[in-house]
C-alpha cells in the first residue's frame, strides 16, 4: 500500500503524523513495534539482541528519545520515529522488512509530563548520563557487531547534541553508522542547493549562507556545504567556512563568543560584531540563503523574510525544523512576503500556494 501510494501516506508514515503519534504513544500503544533495550538490561544486551526473531538483520535505526524532531525529550515514545523510517527504507529503498530494526534504547526521560504521565511505558527515572550512558551505549554497540557481524548499517536517530557528535566520533571508525540528523539531512539539503544553482545560474561558492539553528542538523549541513565548495573552488575548508555563518539562542555565532561555545560551533565562529537576533544578522550578513534547523516554529517572520528578499531578486528560503507546527515559515509566508520570489522547500510537507496567478510548489527536504 505505501509502495503504491508513497506521495499520499508518506506525511502519514512520517512528519507530521510521527510526531504526534510520539506524543501520543502511551496512549494509543497497543503492541509493541521494534526493540526496547532499557537500564535495566545492562549486562544482558547481547542476551536481548540474541531474542529477536529475525537474524539475517541488514539496518538498524536506534534512537534514545532525546530529541525527538522538535519535540524534545519523548523518552521511550520515540520508538515511533525508528518505526517509521525503516517503514521508508522498505518503501523507497527496498529493503526486506526482516531486515530492518527499530530499536529504542529506554535510559530514562527529563520530560516531567511523561514521567507523572500513567500511561508512560518507559523507565519512571531521570535519565542516565556521564559514564552510565557511555557505558551502556558502549555494551549496545559491542553486541550489536558480535549479534549482527561488521556490515550491519547502523543509524543514529534523535540524539541530542551532546551525545549525537560523541557518538559519531567514537564509533565512526570502528562500526558502519551514520548519524541521520548530522549527515543524511546535510546530504539531501546539499542536494537541494545544488539543484537550485541550476534553477538560479551560479555556483555554490557565490552564495552567503545563513542559519537558524547551531545544532546537528545545523552545523552538519553548514559542514557539507563549506566542503563541497572547497572541493569545487580547491579553496581550504577554513576559508570555504568563512561563507557560512549560524545563528544559536544566543545570537550570532562570532569569535568573541568561541570560549564558551560547544566544540561543533567553534569552527563557525568568525570575526563579526555581536548580533542578538535573526533580523539583525540577517541584515548586518546579507545572506543569499536562509536555513533554518532551529526546531522553533515560526522564526521566520515577516520582517525576515522581507529583509532577505530585499537584497536578493530570488532569495533561497529552507525552513527545515520539523514537525509542520515547528517549521519556520510556511509556504504561503514565504511565497506571499517574499513577493513570489523565494525559492523555497520545507522538512515537512506543505500543499502548493498560489500568489499573483502563479502555482509555487515548495520543495521537500
Amino acid at each position: 500500500l505505501l509502495i503504491d501510494n508513497v506521495e499520499e501516506l508518506l506525511p502519514v508514515v512520517y512528519t507530521p503524523t510521527v510526531g504526534e503519534a510520539c506524543q501520543k504513544y502511551g496512549s494509543i500503544f497497543s503492541r509493541p513495534q521494534g526493540l526496547y533495550i532499557s537500564l535495566k538490561e545492562k549486562g544482558k544486551i547481547l542476551e536481548v539482541l540474541k531474542n529477536w526473531p529475525e537474524r539475517s538483520i541488514q539496518v538498524i535505526v536506534v534512537t534514545d528519545g532525546e530529541r525527538i524532531l522538535g519535540l524534545g525529550d519523548l523518552g521511550c515514545q520515540g520508538m515511533g520515529i525508528p518505526v517509521g523510517k525503516l517503514a521508508l527504507y522498505t518503501a523507497l529503498g527496498g529493503v526486506r522488512p526482516s531486515a530492518c530494526l527499530p530499536i529504542t534504547l529506554d535510559v530514562g526521560t527529563n520530560n516531567e509530563g511523561l514521567l507523572n504521565d500513567e500511561f508512560y511505558i518507559g523507565l519512571r527515572q531521570r535519565r542516565a548520563t556521564g559514564q552510565e550512558y557511555t557505558d551502556f551505549l558502549h555494551e549496545f554497540m559491542t553486541a550489536v557487531k558480535q549479534n549482527y557481524g561488521e556490515k550491519v548499517l547502523i543509524q543514529f536517530e534523535d540524539f541530542a547534541n551532546h551525545n549525537a557528535f560523541e557518538l559519531l566520533a567514537r564509533y565512526g571508525t570502528t562500526h558502519l553508522v551514520f548519524n541521520d540528523d548530522i549527515q543524511g539531512t546535510a546530504s539531501v539539503v546539499l542536494a537541494g542547493l545544488v539543484a537550485a544553482q541550476k534553477l538560479l545560474g551560479g555556483t555554490l561558492a557565490e552564495h552567503t549562507y545563513l542559519f537558524l539553528g547551531a545544532g546537528e542538523a545545523g552545523t552538519g549541513i553548514a559542514e557539507l556545504i563549506a566542503l563541497e565548495i572547497s572541493r569545487q573552488t580547491k579553496a581550504p575548508i577554513e576559508e570555504c567556512r568563512k561563507k557560512i555563518w549560524l545563528v544559536d539562542s544566543k545570537g550570532l555565532i562570532v569569535s568573541s563568543r568561541k570560549e564558551s561555545l560547544q566544540h561543533f560551533k567553534k569552527p563557525w565562529a568568525h570575526e563579526h560584531e555581536t548580533v542578538s537576533n535573526p533580523l539583525d544578522a540577517v541584515n548586518a550578513i546579507k545572506p543569499t540563503v536562509l536555513i533554518g534547523t532551529s526546531g522553533k516554529g515560526q522564526t521566520f517572520t515577516q520582517d525576515v523574510i522581507e529583509a532577505i528578499s530585499s537584497f536578493n531578486e530570488r532569495p533561497i528560503i529552507l525552513a527545515l525544523s520539523n514537525p509542520t507546527s515547528q517549521s519556520e515559515c510556511t509556504a504561503e509566508q514565504a511565497y506571499t512576503w517574499s513577493k513570489g520570489r523565494a525559492v523555497f522547500a520545507t522538512g515537512s510537507p506543505f500543499d502548493p500556494v498560489e500568489y499573483n496567478g502563479k502555482i509555487h510548489v515548495p520543495g521537500q527536504a
